[in-house]
């Protein structure tokens, strides 16, 4: 039986994350370098890509920038070559780029808007899972994590399509554990409200800090950074009897305060 330092011990392994330049995704990148793995980092920006490449590599790790938009198939298709001519495996590949608009109304959301937000939070996991899953079939195995929202449970009429597409990452999540098991593990982080780029709508507003103050157990939305421990948990053998799961992270918040008062 390995020791916890072996288990957490990344040393040798590669990560492919996707919007790996930012919030959830750069918090991962960073924690991931620091328990010994390379890197692989895409989003649609190379700029950034090579940003938290330099930062990788200041911590002491290497890493890759990869320009995609994970929306398209052959955006998807050149990615997994670039990066297997690169590292030549991927042992851990998070399924994290995401698109959530805020609309006034299902109306007045058009159609080139639902397409890009279903393309991004759906289609991309379901391709690059799709590529990757049977390579690491074909060779030592390997880890998925999905990273979804509890809007997936909890949607709202603003951001129905972003609520829609990560349900259905969900459900990708334990179709792909079933057909890539028992070699490889397929998880999902149901990531509630964090402080990101992609939440600066309605997350740092007064109305949504007085929110979470009054309703969230922890009384605050999540950093970024606390997402990091669950990550390396479900991409490490400390989670070797864990697949086909969803792992919900959001301080509380799926169980306000107030709920409990009502019905208490």
């Amino acid at each position: 039986m390995s020791t916890l330092a072996q288990q957490y011990d990344f040393s040798g392994k590669v990560v492919l994350i996707t919007g790996g330049s930012r919030g959830l995704g750069h918090a991962m990148a960073l924690g991931f370098a620091a328990a010994g793995a390379n890197l692989a980092i895409a989003s649609r920006k190379i700029d950034s890509c090579e940003a938290t490449v330099a930062e990788i590599r200041a911590i002491g790790r290497d890493g890759s920038a990869h320009a995609a938009h994970v929306g398209k198939w052959d955006d998807c298709n050149r990615l997994v070559e670039e990066v297997y001519a690169r590292w030549g495996r991927v042992d851990v590949l998070i399924n994290n780029a995401g698109l959530s608009p805020v609309v006034p109304s299902s109306l007045e959301t058009t159609e080139e808007l639902f397409d890009k937000v279903i393309g991004v939070n759906l289609k991309g996991p379901f391709r690059l899972t799709s590529l990757i899953g049977p390579r690491m079939v074909a060779g030592n195995g390997g880890t998925v994590i999905n990273i979804s929202s509890t809007s997936s449970i909890r949607p709202a009429p603003d951001t129905a399509p972003y609520s829609a597409a990560k349900a259905g990452l969900n459900i990708l999540t334990v179709a792909f554990a079933q057909e890539y098991g028992p070699k490889v593990r397929v998880n999902c982080i149901m990531a509630g409200p964090f402080h990101t780029d992609i939440s600066k709508s309605w997350s740092r507003t007064e109305g949504f800090t007085k929110a979470a103050r009054e309703g969230f157990p922890l009384q605050r939305a999540g950093e970024p950074h606390e997402v990091v421990g669950a990550a390396l948990y479900l991409a490490s053998t400390a989670s070797s009897y864990t697949t086909g799961a969803v792992l919900t992270i959001d301080g509380g918040s799926s169980y306000p305060k107030a709920a409990h008062t009502a019905a208490g």
